[in-house]
């Protein structure tokens, strides 16, 4: 039975904590609002009234917390608590930048610290479902790996350099909140054209989207536009999408519409869609 600690019990931190505890690890928590704590007191984990104190004894001590601002806040909270020997495993989603910073100058303080975003809700956290993703030295990682393995239906290696899977965390959120903004506009489309939101989700089941992404993807990534759907033709597409829609508000088509203009000005109407992402890449 090890001894851990958590620091922050929002939605994922508590259940994490909840599904520590019934794996049979002994868990302490701490939250600033002290309520959330005391409702994990069902599954037997103890309540802290402060970071050092809910580290204290801890040879592994979960952070799931807001932004780099309140994780620094929290750790020097937590550091006269810390045993020497303790690992930080630090679950939020932080700026790839500051996060470098970060494990660095614990790194120089003798603080053990892995970054380990997850891609994951409260469900999948209570039932080790989702991704995690872990940056920092492979040899700390190798220390934890079979711990964090029970956390997560998948766990994945980023790397030493600290910022990895910041960044990486960032490139999945980014995927998630485009999705979902363009699923809002299809669900806007369907409405202007007296189709159903279900009948419209059905009709995206008939994409693969991961063979998608490994080949349009790819060839965005290296600067491959060799036209297969024309940026022009894409353009008018668009131009009909929004004609549907009228004055309904959409989430990403307007900006969409605007970046392609942009791009058929500067004469690249002739070239694929996916010039649409020029800027970011180097062409051959």
């Amino acid at each position: 039975m090890a001894n851990i600690a958590f620091l922050g019990t929002g939605l994922l931190g508590s259940a994490f904590a909840e599904a520590a505890s019934k794996r049979g690890d002994s868990v302490t928590a701490w939250n600033r609002s002290q309520d959330k704590v005391a409702t994990l007191a069902q599954f037997d984990v103890k309540a802290a009234s402060t970071p050092a104190e809910a580290v204290r004894s801890a040879t592994r001590v979960h952070i799931v917390l807001k932004d780099d601002a309140v994780v620094d806040e929290v750790i020097a909270a937590a550091r006269s608590g810390l045993s020497p020997d303790a690992v930080l495993i630090d679950h939020t989603t932080t700026l790839p930048t500051l996060t470098a910073e970060r494990a660095e100058r614990l790194r120089a303080a003798g603080v053990k610290y892995l970054h380990c975003p997850v891609f994951m809700g409260p469900a999948a956290a209570r039932s080790a479902q989702g991704s995690m993703m872990v940056a920092g030295p492979k040899a700390l990682f190798e220390s934890v790996q079979a711990d964090l393995a029970k956390m997560t239906g998948r766990l994945e290696y980023m790397g030493e350099r600290a910022d990895l899977a910041a960044a990486n965390k960032l490139f999945g959120n980014a995927m998630i909140i485009g999705l979902s903004a363009t699923i809002a506009d299809i669900l806007t489309l369907a409405q202007a054209s007296d189709v159903s939101g279900e009948d419209a989700i059905k009709l995206l089941g008939l994409f693969d989207l991961n063979t998608m992404v490994a080949g349009r993807g790819l060839n965005m990534a290296k600067g491959n536009f060799t036209p297969s759907f024309e940026l022009a033709m894409a353009r008018k597409d668009v131009r009909l999408m929004l004609e549907t829609t009228g004055n309904r508000p959409m989430a990403a088509l307007p900006s969409v519409a605007a970046r392609m203009d942009q791009l058929i000005s500067a004469g690249h109407g002739a070239e694929d869609a996916s010039i649409i992402g020029i800027d970011a890449v180097r062409r051959p």
